[in-house]
C-alpha cells in the first residue's frame, strides 16, 4: 500500500509548522523573560497616603505647580548639564 504524496506532503508541512510554532513561542518567552529581568512590582499601593503626598496631593486636594517655575528649573538643569 502506497502513501499518497499529497497526504505525506501535508503531514510534513503540518509537522514543520508545529515545530516552528514551538520554537517561536519558546524564543519569544525567553526574550520577554530576559527583557523583564530586574523589573519588579511596586512595593507600595498608589492609594497609600505617603505615595499620594509625593505625587502632589495633600489632604485630598490637588496642588498645581507654577509652570514658569517648572520651566525655569528644567532650563537651569539643562544648562548645568545635570
Amino acid at each position: 500500500m502506497r502513501i499518497n504524496p499529497a497526504v505525506a506532503f501535508t503531514l510534513i508541512l503540518l509537522t514543520m509548522m508545529f515545530g516552528a510554532g514551538i520554537v517561536s513561542s519558546s524564543w519569544g518567552y525567553a526574550l520577554g523573560r530576559q527583557a523583564l529581568t530586574g523589573v519588579r512590582q511596586p512595593e507600595t499601593r498608589p492609594s497609600n497616603a505617603a505615595t499620594a503626598n509625593r505625587s502632589g496631593e495633600q489632604h485630598g486636594k490637588l496642588v498645581l505647580l507654577d509652570e514658569n517655575k517648572v520651566l525655569a528649573d528644567v532650563k537651569a538643569r539643562i544648562d548645568s548639564g545635570n
